[in-house]
């Protein structure tokens, strides 16, 4: 294994000032050098969160050492009623470097919090400078959903800086509870319903974060349909035929959705356009048997999906235009517990996650695309329908450990897990993109 590292972007003068929620040119580029901290294999760099002065200080501080605690990358030392502190400023001068290397801090952050935005210094304590310097702009009411994705925003450029990998906490799950689709965001917080009564299954997200598609079911079978989330406007394909569908998903491109459109012949995956005008295309010819839980690569070209051609659910991999499927999942003939379903391709390419049933109870597996060696995830209650975070690390799944079907978020690396949803049953997850844009 090799060991961490540490990558911290230096500005050759003073940090350099960028907005998060812009799409702004990357000015450390040509200018900044990394500088590598090696640290014994397996260990995670010790970070350090500043008390914040100014209002809500207490609350954004706690977001954003749970925000980088819950990426798994760095290990949080606990400043016990925000007594730590520097002068504010953000400057190499404020700051008692000497201590917090005692401390064992490979990185301090430093912010300041305003009405309007949150000023964010990252600082390398082993080289006693400043590593980067950034404003997040801040919207919405305080502690409101969008309030908190400006700081999630934060906290994941945070990481990035420190560890060279961008954090996930600027993300959202959707899911499945009474019938409704519900978001919520990364960290467990604002809970709330995407649509109104009825009966809805199966949400995805669209590339950009602002659609979800999902199966409504309606008097006369169920659609596919699209929601709008900034707009809260719902619609439904006109490409997509009457009778049962289900399992939408958006394309990698978020041009079109691939569907499980079912009949008395079966069921197969088609593909519609997402937003223009056009006839669904048929992609699998079952011949009888099922074929559903489509899920794309991440460059579009090819789809991993359930299908029961075997005689029992095995995950099978196919090109776009359903030519070339192949058998992925491994079995043997006459195992009881063959059924392996619900796929999920990781962001990277590298994996894909799956639901299989072991000694009678589902569990969450992946396996590698270059070598089709298996993995167990879980191993506690009933675990199914995984959905990977967008750094191809983190899967959000349906578990009954809790004794009540709930969201747990697990770590695919080291096997740490956290409850996401608490309250009534929660199922059907599905993990955003980030929702922040870059700076």
């Amino acid at each position: 294994m090799r060991p961490a590292r540490l990558l911290l972007p230096l500005a050759v003068a003073t940090g350099v000032l960028v907005a998060f929620p812009l799409a702004a040119q990357d000015t450390t580029a040509g200018r900044g050098v990394h500088i590598g901290m090696q640290y014994t294999p397996g260990l995670k760099p010790n970070v350090l969160v500043l008390a914040i002065p100014g209002d809500l200080r207490d609350s954004a501080r706690t977001i954003i050492e749970r925000d980088l605690d819950a990426g798994d990358r760095v290990t949080i030392i606990p400043n016990t009623g925000g007594q730590l502190a520097a002068a504010v400023g953000g400057g190499s001068a404020a700051m008692n470097y000497a201590l917090y290397a005692k401390l064992g801090a490979a990185a301090v952050v430093q912010c300041t919090l305003a009405p309007a935005s949150l000023h964010v210094v990252v600082h390398d304590v082993g080289h006693a400078r400043v590593a980067d310097s950034r404003d997040a702009v801040i919207s919405g009411a305080p502690l409101g959903p969008e309030w908190r994705l400006a700081v999630h925003g934060a906290s994941d450029e945070i990481e990035r800086t420190i560890t060279g990998v961008r954090g996930i906490a600027a993300t959202r799950v959707a899911f499945v509870r009474d019938g409704q689709i519900y978001e919520i965001d990364a960290d467990g917080a604002n809970a709330r319903a995407l649509t109104g009564p009825g009966l809805a299954l199966s949400p995805a997200w669209h590339p950009t974060g602002r659609y979800v598609t999902f199966s409504l079911f309606t008097p006369k079978g169920t659609l596919i349909a699209v929601e709008d989330v900034q707009a809260h406007a719902v619609r439904t394909l006109a490409a997509t035929p009457w009778g049962l569908n289900t399992t939408p998903l958006f394309s990698p491109d978020g041009n079109t959705v691939v569907y499980t459109h079912g009949d008395e012949g079966g069921t197969d995956l088609y593909l519609a356009p997402a937003f223009a005008p056009g006839a669904a295309r048929r992609i699998t010819v079952g011949k009888g048997t099922d074929n559903t839980q489509p899920t794309f690569s991440p460059d579009g070209k090819r789809l991993a999906f359930t299908s029961g051609r075997l005689g029992h659910p095995e995950v099978y991999i196919t090109d776009i235009d359903g030519t070339d499927a192949e058998l992925l999942t491994p079995f043997e003939y006459g195992d009881a517990d063959a059924y392996r379903a619900s796929p999920d391709w990781s962001p990277d390419g590298r994996l894909i996650a799956y639901q299989s049933r072991v000694a009678g109870t589902f569990q969450v597996m992946t396996i590698s695309l270059r070598d089709h060696a298996v993995k167990q995830l879980t191993s506690d209650g009933l675990n199914s329908d995984p959905s990977w975070a967008p750094d191809s690390r983190h899967v959000v799944f349906t578990s009954t450990r809790t004794g009540v079907q709930q969201l747990c978020i697990l770590d695919a690396e080291s096997g740490r897990t956290r409850q996401l949803t608490h309250g009534s049953a929660a199922r059907i997850a599905a993990w955003s993109r980030a929702l922040a844009p870059l700076p």
